[in-house]
């Protein structure tokens, strides 16, 4: 198999139409605003100082992302496995993120880009309290593009179809580690499902 190049791909792909170019806003506007204010879910991408990438769900009740001026988004971070992969690419790597914002019911996703700060000032951990608790940090992303993305990738996955499998198809995540490492006591579905609900 032959890598491609620049030139290959000028050759594959036709240029981007001007709107398609136009379309990335340096700021939030009505329309995006108005998205991230339904979105109970995205995907956080950081990139790290040796040039690693970093894909990270997070969810939340809908608008769990504050949507603090037309340059500002405020995204908590809740419980999760302590790795803190993410926050370690926004203090030590490029500081650059990028949030791909999701709202069920609509195939069209919106790109949001800009470089992030943590902050863990008590006021403002106590101004965004969800499922009975403060979140430990809030990543502040100081905005500079926006757009949004058609909704082809997401027809074609037919993402929110009313078909889905059943769990019981994979095992538990604690099951998939415990045969990958031999670490930690293997779960029940169930028992993982109601781990999680504490600590949300």
């Amino acid at each position: 198999m032959t890598d491609l190049c620049a030139e290959d791909l000028a050759t594959i792909y036709a240029k981007p139409t001007p709107r398609v170019i136009a379309k990335a806003r340096p700021a939030i506007d009505v329309h995006a605003k108005k998205f991230i204010e339904m979105s109970p879910f995205c995907v956080l991408a950081t990139s790290g100082a040796d040039g690693s990438v970093d894909a990270s769900p997070r969810g939340g009740g809908i608008g769990f992302v504050r949507v603090a001026g037309p340059n500002q988004l405020l995204m908590p971070d809740r419980s999760g496995n302590n790795r803190i992969d993410s926050f370690r690419n926004v203090v030590e790597g490029s500081g650059f993120v990028h949030l791909l914002f999701f709202v069920p019911g609509i195939d069209e996703t919106l790109r949001v880009g800009g470089r992030g700060t943590l902050s863990a000032d008590p006021d403002l951990l106590a101004s965004m309290v969800e499922f009975g608790k403060p979140p430990r940090a809030v990543l502040n992303v100081a905005v500079s593009e926006v757009y949004f993305h058609c909704g082809k990738a997401l027809m074609r996955s037919k993402l929110w179809s009313a078909d889905k499998v059943q769990r019981s198809v994979m095992p538990s995540i604690t099951e998939v580690i415990h045969e990958q490492t031999g670490l930690g006591e293997p779960e029940s579905q169930a028992m993982t499902e109601e781990r999680y609900k504490a600590q949300l």
